[in-house]
């Protein structure tokens, strides 16, 4: 699909003040129809069970590699975050109907949480920046709650020293919202916006794709080091998004002008007014 024009100034602004984004149609029908032929090839390698967590998909399918720098989402994530990014996690979900919750090896639903390392992101004032954002690719139908949407609850992460009353997903929190959305469309959201996956109690299967990219001065969870392969046939933005800038790690923190090509993509002060910034 085409690049969507979008208003980026305004799309940051509601980002800041929200915590997350929903895009619409921003994959074909058949875009969605190749992806979902590579996860089903991804799956026929795993045993079979109610719910999958498959990370660094990426590297393991060429169709989910390809939206690393989907060109509707790239730009937002780049006035988001700032240019000098990279992918941090491709972690593929997939939950089969659960209606009596029974318990899997891989998780069916996880409580309520912000995202992050173990002890957690520093807060000041009570509250944690934004470090990494996700867009999630949802490409099956979810378009009504309870099938294993992810919950979010808008506007928490601005909430100093907010945390849920209780942790139990399955205990509606005031606030709360279920995102819905169909196959080829795309939420954002910051790893300080508190969400939660619902359990799928319906009679679909849940696909939700997470692509999250962060500062390249972060270490990426996927891998340290982006193989050859993955390299491959990479174009420059490819390449940063890969975290491949420099022989030198200095760069990682100071990167040379020719090293950050995403540079193109960032509109400056104006598309990173937040809601901090009100006067």
């Amino acid at each position: 699909m085409t690049q969507q024009t979008l208003d980026i100034a305004a799309l940051t602004r509601q980002f800041h003040e929200d915590g997350y984004l929903v895009l619409r149609n921003v994959l074909s029908p058949e875009k969605v129809e190749r992806v979902n032929a590579a996860v089903d090839r991804l799956l026929e390698a795993e045993e079979e069970s109610l719910s999958y967590n498959i990370y660094h998909s990426a590297a393991k399918a060429p169709e989910i590699l390809d939206l690393i720098d989907e060109p509707t989402v790239l730009p937002i994530m780049v006035n988001l975050l700032g240019y000098n990014i990279q992918l941090h996690i491709s972690h593929l979900t997939v939950r089969k109907p659960n209606p009596n919750d029974e318990k899997t090896n891989s998780a069916s639903f996880i409580n309520w949480h912000q995202d992050g390392p173990h002890p957690q992101f520093p807060q000041i004032g009570g509250l944690t920046s934004l470090y990494y954002a996700k867009a999630c690719y949802i490409l099956s139908d979810m378009s009504e709650p309870n099938r294993g949407n992810t919950k979010i609850i808008p506007g928490s992460h601005r909430k100093p020293g907010f945390k849920p009353v209780q942790q139990d997903v399955n205990v509606p929190i005031e606030g709360e919202m279920q995102v819905c959305g169909k196959p080829g469309d795309v939420f954002i959201f910051g790893q300080n916006l508190w969400h939660a996956g619902a359990p799928n109690r319906s009679q679909h299967t849940r696909r939700q794709l997470f692509l999250g990219y962060s500062p390249l001065w972060m270490r990426p969870i996927d891998y340290h080091r982006a193989s050859p392969e993955l390299l491959d046939g990479a174009d420059p933005v490819r390449r940063q998004l890969l975290g491949d800038i420099s022989a030198n790690c200095f760069h990682y923190y100071v990167p040379g002008a020719d090293m950050t090509p995403l540079k193109a993509l960032w509109q400056g002060g104006g598309a990173a007014t937040s809601a901090y910034d009100k006067e």
